[in-house]
């Protein structure tokens, strides 16, 4: 303890210009004895010395990797089945990779990259098979789209926060080949109207696509957020589909089989299907509807009397965000909420409104408007729609957080 009590005096020091110019590297590390008796390098950090001020004592080296503040601590909320993006901690619109939302049903495949194929057959006039090398060396393009699960709801009590309520969505700039470049490629037979796209998890998930999408938007991508398409996100390859429902944009892809019908898959028959009324089922009911949630305030912040920004982000399977309203007496009143700039096609966009707290009760909701004039719905009337039997999938309903005179942000669950 004295030797090292001795090495952080000596440390604490102030430091010299001479060690500043000429002898930096040395007062950014110290010498250490491993348990082997090899001599290794340790990076000072503040912390570790106890200095106040920054300003005396260098920081540690670059490193191979950046990292976070110690002080920002985002984490996604994880189960056993999936993982939620933290939209309250979150600033801008492009979320970071590693918070990310998970969804999986049979795990995190590893897939090496050298050995990766994707197939292309049935109704073409060439079935061809491309490595990850060919598909980039096609011309690629970069976009930025959300990415939402079909389930993307929860509620049941007050101490909720936007992550629990909402996190399964998240938006990346994605990197990869459009599909129809590879449609051309094969030659899709006129004849064709649907696609099998299927990966390379222990689910082998399997979904039916119209061969539409494939013609309109849909990408192979490989890039996420300048770096390869995280193992999560479906390394080495996924397909992406803009604005639909998240498992269609089937990850670790393998194989896609163009037909004249659908093929019926476990996914779209006894799942990812939804009552509506007069016990019928709702089936491929791909596309996301406008939806907005407000991330500050929300649960568990605690507020403070004063001019305030309500934020939060509103997204549309549809095309781009029209309008954004605020209302903050519970619905009686809406003002429109200010778009950040850019408003792009099926991504998330942010939205600001000024407003001062002045202690009372209030209830804070945001709705979204696309521009196809969809206005984003309460949960009655969803409920109105579809019955009380609707089932957990395409749920987006106006969210509303009540202030308490204490300050006190919580969540007002409707089920």
């Amino acid at each position: 303890m004295a030797v090292e009590n001795k090495q952080e005096n000596k440390l604490s020091k102030p430091i010299s210009r001479r060690i500043l110019l000429g002898g930096a590297a040395t007062a950014a590390v110290v010498l250490l004895k491993s348990s082997y008796g090899q001599v290794v390098q340790k990076a000072i950090t503040h912390a570790e010395l106890k200095i106040a001020d920054p300003t005396k004592v260098l920081g540690p080296p670059p490193g191979a990797l950046g990292t976070r503040s110690k002080f920002e601590t985002p984490v996604k909320k994880a189960s056993d089945i999936s993982s939620r993006t933290p939209l309250q901690d979150l600033f801008g619109t492009i979320t970071p990779s590693d918070l990310h939302y998970e969804r999986h049903h049979a795990g995190v495949p590893v897939i090496d990259p050298h050995s990766y194929s994707l197939t292309i057959h049935g109704m073409v006039d060439k079935p061809l098979v491309f490595s990850l090398a060919d598909l980039k060396r096609f011309p690629s393009v970069t976009r930025i789209f959300f990415v939402e699960c079909s389930g993307n709801y929860r509620g049941g009590k007050a101490e909720m926060t936007p992550q629990e309520i909402c996190g399964l969505t998240s938006q990346s700039e994605w990197t990869g080949v459009m599909l129809s470049t590879l449609f051309r490629e094969v030659g899709v037979k006129s004849k064709a109207s649907w696609f099998l796209a299927e990966g390379s998890d222990a689910a082998v998930m399997t979904r039916s696509v119209p061969v539409n999408k494939g013609w309109e938007d849909a990408m192979i991508a490989y890039a996420q957020n300048g770096e390869a398409i995280r193992p999560e996100q479906g390394y080495p390859a996924r397909l992406l589909l803009p604005g639909w429902e998240g498992n269609t944009s089937v990850k670790w892809l393998r194989r896609i089989e163009l037909s004249d019908q659908p093929f019926m898959t476990r996914e779209e028959t006894a799942k990812y299907t939804e009552g509506v009324k007069d016990g019928k089922i709702r089936q491929f009911s791909f596309v996301m509807d406008a939806r907005s949630i407000i991330t500050y305030p929300a649960y568990p912040q605690q507020l403070q009397k004063g001019w305030m920004e309500i934020r939060g982000i509103a997204w549309s399977g549809r095309g781009k965000i029209y309008k954004v309203e605020v209302s903050t007496n519970g619905g009686k009143t809406w003002q429109d909420a200010r778009l950040q700039d850019p408003v792009l096609d099926k991504a998330h966009t942010a939205f600001r409104y000024l407003w001062e707290w002045k202690g009372g009760e209030a209830e804070l909701l945001s709705r979204a408007i696309d521009e196809t004039g969809y206005i984003q719905p309460t949960m009655k009337q969803l409920t109105d729609a579809r019955g009380q039997d609707m089932g957990g999938y395409h749920l987006n309903p106006v969210t509303s957080w009540l202030v308490q005179r204490d300050g006190k942000v919580l969540f007002k669950s409707e089920k």
